[in-house]
């Protein structure tokens, strides 16, 4: 292993993990319309790699077969919808509950996954049960500290099936097209998406404070395109187990940034809620990749 390669990626993991981590607390310091920050999330972000796609992998577009494209579309889809209900979450729930919840995608993953005929290790089942029960504590705890936040934890919930479902899709995809290509397509059409669901709903897509938009910019800057980019970046000498794993301290980085800024200190009550979220989703990722870990340790050594 290239040991400059190795300190350099574990570096680029991290400011993937703090970039990421910005995500949720921008969204509730964000006064915009749900609906408009997610369209235009998508929109700036395929603006962005439009070009870059086109320039260098102009080929890519063209030799697109029918099942990639429709694949493609139908990922973007899921993405849009995805950003349709977490991104709403944020207004009715914390930063903490929304985060939490969001993250159990890998659970609906290894579901789905089985649904599609894969084997589920035993231990896997584990960690789902572990992470379904902390889903229940932290609902019910929402529900009684503030009726209102059990909409919020429904919408984060169904974000994070919908986050699954775009993951499966994409891997259906992924091997054929280049990453700027792919990309490209699905920010597209999740921001078209989303605009039809702005459209049916009234929502303002114009018209925000400043603030609202530098907000919005910093969104797709930094929590969409570096993180996105840090993490491509970090494969080329950490296994996908190793960051599978860094990505779940999303969770606990987007509540400490929450708790400085905008304010939003977590409920002492849903900690062990969160403890029992997180512990599941490590032995789901952990017992998921066991059987890819040599494999894919040997496949990204430069």
């Amino acid at each position: 292993m290239n040991s400059a390669h190795y300190r350099s990626d574990l570096m680029a993991l991290s400011i993937a993990i703090i970039a990421v981590s910005t995500s949720g607390p921008m969204i509730a310091a964000c006064m915009a319309p749900a609906l408009a920050m997610a369209f235009w999330r998508c929109f700036f972000a395929a603006g962005v790699t439009a070009p870059v796609a086109w320039l260098k992998h102009k080929e890519g577009f063209k030799n697109l077969s029918r099942k990639d494209i429709k694949g493609s579309l139908l990922a973007g889809l899921f993405l849009g919808l995805h950003f349709a209900t977490w991104i709403p979450s944020l207004k009715y729930t914390s930063v903490a509950a929304a985060t939490a919840l969001v993250a159990t995608q890998v659970v609906w993953a290894a579901i789905i996954a089985r649904m599609m005929g894969v084997s589920t290790p035993r231990k896997e089942w584990i960690g789902i049960s572990i992470s379904l029960v902390g889903v229940v504590i932290l609902t019910g705890i929402d529900f009684s500290l503030n009726p209102r936040a059990l909409l919020g934890d429904l919408l984060a919930l169904a974000g994070a099936v919908l986050a699954a479902a775009y993951m499966a899709t994409g891997q259906q995809v992924r091997p054929r097209i280049t990453t700027s290509v792919y990309t490209t397509i699905v920010y597209s059409a999740a921001a078209v998406v989303l605009l039809v669901l702005a459209l049916i709903t009234g929502s303002d897509l114009s018209g925000f404070e400043q603030r609202d938009w530098i907000l919005i910019l910093g969104l797709t800057a930094i929590a969409q395109l570096l993180g996105h980019t840090m993490m491509n970046l970090a494969l080329r000498s950490l296994s996908a187990t190793t960051i599978s794993l860094a990505i779940l301290l999303e969770m606990p980085g987007a509540i400490l940034i929450a708790w400085v800024w905008p304010g939003q200190k977590p409920p002492l009550e849903i900690v062990p809620a969160l403890v029992l979220i997180m512990v599941g989703l490590v032995i789901v990722v952990r017992s998921s990749r066991s059987n890819l870990q040599t494999k894919t340790d040997q496949e990204f050594q430069p």
